[in-house]
């Protein structure tokens, strides 16, 4: 288990968040394309560093973003989800 540093709470333990989803697949794929069902449902698994959705459920019920490195684990930034949060 690790910790997440919460921006409206702090320090807490990483059972205390559950992970959402990929930021990228926040934006739905364009409906004109042929292959959209395929792009919604399936996705890549890199290795690297990543944007993640992760939410706050046992404390304060927010929504966040955190750039993770999904081999280690290593958190490198967590910043409150909004239209600031995405760019």
């Amino acid at each position: 288990m690790y910790q997440i540093d919460c921006p409206h709470c702090g320090p807490r333990a990483q059972s205390e968040f559950t992970f959402d989803r990929p930021v990228e697949a926040i934006v739905p794929p364009d409906a004109a394309a042929a292959d959209a069902l395929q792009a919604l449902y399936t996705r890549t698994n890199p290795m690297g560093v990543d944007d993640e959705v992760w939410r706050h459920t046992y404390g304060c019920l927010a929504w966040l973003v955190l750039t993770r490195d999904r081999v280690s684990h290593a958190i490198h930034a967590v910043r409150a989800l909004g239209p600031e949060a995405l760019s």
